[in-house]
């Protein structure tokens, strides 16, 4: 066996537990997870087809440079036309082995381009005009969005865009640079559109997998090609990169080993990806045990067996996050920790801070709010203990907004003397300084409010998940327009935390609730709506206590993940460095 192959084989367990965690930027959702090491060892098993290292040579082949010669005589002789190379190419050559032959890549294929056609030149039905966004990432086809050449204006000058079946197509300009795909049937007959080549063998003996290899390492790991890179290839400098070109029937082998090898790593994908949805499964069904089960006795039976399994049940970062949310949960509906007869219960608690409320507003220090509407049985569906309270966020706090001065007043930003916060600010657990100061004639001549130190700030709309997100100000800070400021009446440290925790646990609500087209924002008015699960005073000190020390736990865990799948991400690279090497 091929050293190189027995990295491959000897290695499964690192090439299919390396697990890498996707960016959680940009739209929409998709899988929050990459094999990255079934992903590294396709890439692999590819690079080491086309350096000669997959399988061993044959001293009864034909040589490479008989064959090539074949090749030379029939591009003499072929209808297609021969593309001209520029010999100034940067592609670097690679090793291979000394049976092979490195050629330019014009010297065995004709490279031609595609028609510019024009949106006016479209029609509904007709021959199917093939263009860059019909091409998928792994060089399927996507006619979902297809455009056609009416049969009336189908001509002699378009025959010669006609594509044939197993032609190569590479994208040359634009974002999908170096993307590469291979006519099929199914999408014949089509026309080939501007911003495209397409690839043809000199010779039919040439296999257009082991050339489809060929460009597949070319682009990605020769021409330094990127996908955001909007740039383009030259055809002249493409043409005379140098290629590997083993002998005929040694392209055959190595394309059907790396059949084999690949169909080695479906099964591995496959394996992988039933696993992940197995312990996602597992994981999310004792999470939700525990919201549901109502009696102490059965909750705490059920946390017990699920901290016997820590090690073993959260062993990704989705996993944690869920634990997480649902300790936030557990921690809001009264399961957290046991509830003590001799707390002061909540409506005591309520009481007091309407009476300080009142005095606040008999004061003149604070204006008097509307009524809220009475909670009904909807908002309340989760059972609260006997000394828990349900109460709107109004009821228990002053809740103001703020405002963005003038940007063509310099002097509402000069000196800048106050602080403040943007809706992109509250994903911090504490502002303690801002990007943005105003200054004294700002505060005096605009709707911006100076809050206090303690005062929570909640983003009711902005960019991507902003919304819903909730901070606590370290100084005293305005904001503008974008946060809602919460003053609570009760203001204990522990009591702030617990509202704090509050929001963390219903971010996701908050931003269901919130309506506006496109970007749905939150209001005043719906903060202040916001029914809040209120436990007696005492007992919030100990679900913030339970809850950092749990949050500590979980963080250890997820510090621990990252370094074992940053080793893990390490032993791949180096496994395919050494394969290569």
């Amino acid at each position: 066996m091929p050293i190189a192959e027995q990295l491959i084989t000897e290695h499964l367990d690192t090439w299919s537990s390396t697990i890498k965690a996707k960016s959680s930027a940009g739209r929409g959702g998709g899988k929050k997870q990459e094999l990255y090491g079934i992903k590294k060892l396709r890439g692999l098993i590819l690079e080491l087809a086309v350096r000669g290292l997959l399988v061993p040579q044959d001293s009864n082949d034909k040589s490479a440079k008989n064959d090539l010669e074949l090749f030379i005589k029939n591009r003499d002789s072929s209808k297609l036309k021969i593309t001209k190379v520029d010999d100034t190419t940067e592609a670097a050559e690679i090793d291979i082995p000394k049976s092979w032959l490195s050629v330019s890549l014009g010297e065995v294929v004709s490279i031609r381009t595609g028609f510019a056609f024009k949106s006016k030149d479209y029609a509904d039905r007709g021959t199917f005009i093939l263009r860059v966004t019909n091409i998928n990432a792994d060089g399927s086809f996507d006619t979902s969005n297809s455009a056609f050449l009416a049969d009336t204006d189908l001509n002699d000058k378009m025959q010669g865009f006609q594509l044939e079946e197993g032609e190569l197509l590479v994208v040359m300009v634009g974002g999908s640079l170096g993307k590469i795909g291979q006519v099929t049937s199914d999408i014949l007959p089509a026309l080939l559109n501007q911003n495209m080549w397409r690839l043809k063998p000199y010779s039919v003996q040439m296999n257009l997998r082991f050339l489809r290899f060929v460009l597949y390492d070319l682009n990605e790991n020769r021409l330094q090609i990127t996908k955001s890179t909007h740039g383009h290839l030259a055809m002249g400098t493409y043409a005379a990169a140098k290629v590997p070109f083993p002998p005929l029937a040694e392209q055959h082998r190595i394309v059907a080993k790396v059949d084999e090898l690949m169909a080695l790593c479906d099964q591995l994908e496959q394996q992988q990806t039933d696993s992940i949805a197995a312990h996602e499964t597992l994981v999310t069904a004792l999470l939700g045990a525990l919201t549901s089960l109502s009696k102490q006795g059965q909750f705490e039976s059920a946390w017990q067996r699920i901290a016997a399994n820590f090690d073993s049940l959260f062993t990704t970062e989705r996993s944690i996050d869920q634990l997480k949310q649902t300790i936030l949960q557990l921690a809001v509906m009264g399961k957290l920790v046991p509830q003590d007869p001799s707390d002061e219960p909540a409506s005591e608690l309520l009481k007091k801070i309407a009476t300080e409320k009142a005095k606040l507003i008999k004061e003149k220090k604070i204006k008097k709010q509307k009524m809220l509407p009475k909670i009904t049985d909807q908002e309340t569906s989760d059972k609260l203990p006997p000394t828990w309270e349900w109460e709107r966020l109004q009821h228990f706090s002053i809740i103001g907004t703020g405002a963005t001065p003038s940007r063509d007043q310099l002097d509402y930003y000069n000196p800048p003397e106050f602080n403040w916060v943007t809706s992109g600010e509250t994903s911090k657990e504490y502002i303690y300084e801002t990007k943005e100061q105003v200054s004294k004639k700002a505060i005096e001549e605009t709707n911006v409010s100076i809050y206090p130190v303690g005062t929570l700030m909640v983003a009711m709309y902005g960019q991507g998940k902003t919304r819903g997100q909730i901070t606590e100000l370290a100084v005293d800070a305005g904001s503008n327009q974008a946060c809602a400021a919460i003053q609570l009446v009760q203001s204990s440290k522990e009591h702030r935390e617990y509202i704090k925790l509050f929001f963390k646990k219903a971010y996701e609500e908050l931003r269901s609730f919130a309506a506006g087209g496109a970007q749905p924002n939150l209001n005043v008015g719906k903060i202040s709506n916001t029914v809040v699960p209120i436990p007696p005073l005492a007992e919030q000190h100990r679900i913030v206590a339970k809850v950092d020390e749990l949050m500590s736990l979980c963080d250890a865990l997820k510090a621990k993940l990252k370094a074992a799948q940053s080793i893990q991400l390490k032993l791949a690279d180096t496994l395919v460095e050494q394969a290569i090497g």
